[in-house]
């Protein structure tokens, strides 16, 4: 089971497909390539790079703004589709991962190098709450989009409660690496968001 591998062109033509829906104007196929080419700066510290590859390409397969499970359904798609490629327990792994990005909580795991890699797979989905101002303005703007359907007062207390969450935390980022890289910017941007939401 090893030698076939979890993702191979099959099924990255499969799940682009998914990533090039026109509704998907932040949840696309440049996320996912983002995600992977961070995977590769940090491969190094992965304790199990391919089933965080399998992670990132799966963890927004299932994105509809309008239902709520999305993670659950994306992790369900990538139990279908990678069983028989792997053993159960890495099967469950990449599904945990899948599973926490709906709240970018740890996954409880008793294998450190397993909780090194889901830390890294959060962080590397977050990475881009720290950009630069102007990508970080540039996915705000696309997420809006995503959520079109939504009134504008509803969308600024909603969003407004996301970025608060975020900011509460005693750090953004599970990983020393990425705290270093990412969070100051990704405090100054959510603050500067937020202060924009409130202003109406």
């Amino acid at each position: 089971m090893k030698d076939q591998p979890l993702i191979d062109t099959a099924l990255k033509a499969e799940l682009s497909a998914l990533y090039s829906a026109g509704d998907r104007h932040y949840h696309n196929l440049a996320h996912i390539e983002a995600m992977l080419a961070l995977a590769g700066d940090y491969r190094a510290q992965l304790g199990d790079p391919e089933a965080v590859e399998a992670a990132i390409w799966f963890h927004d397969a299932i994105y509809d703004s309008k239902a709520k499970g999305n993670e659950a359904r994306s992790a369900a798609l990538a139990e279908e589709k990678l069983a028989g490629r792997t053993d159960a327990d890495r099967l469950s792994r990449i599904s945990a991962m899948i599973l926490a990005t709906a709240t970018h909580q740890l996954p409880r795991f008793d294998d450190a190098a397993a909780t090194r890699d889901a830390s890294l797979f959060l962080d590397m989905d977050l990475s881009i709450l720290g950009a630069a101002p102007d990508a970080f303005d540039a996915y705000e703007r696309a997420v809006r989009r995503e959520y079109d359907w939504v009134e504008e007062p509803m969308w600024r207390a909603g969003r407004g409660a996301v970025l608060k969450d975020f900011l509460a935390r005693p750090h953004i980022f599970h990983t020393e690496e990425f705290r270093q890289r990412f969070e100051p910017q990704a405090r100054l941007n959510m603050a500067r968001s937020l202060e924009a939401l409130a202003m109406g």
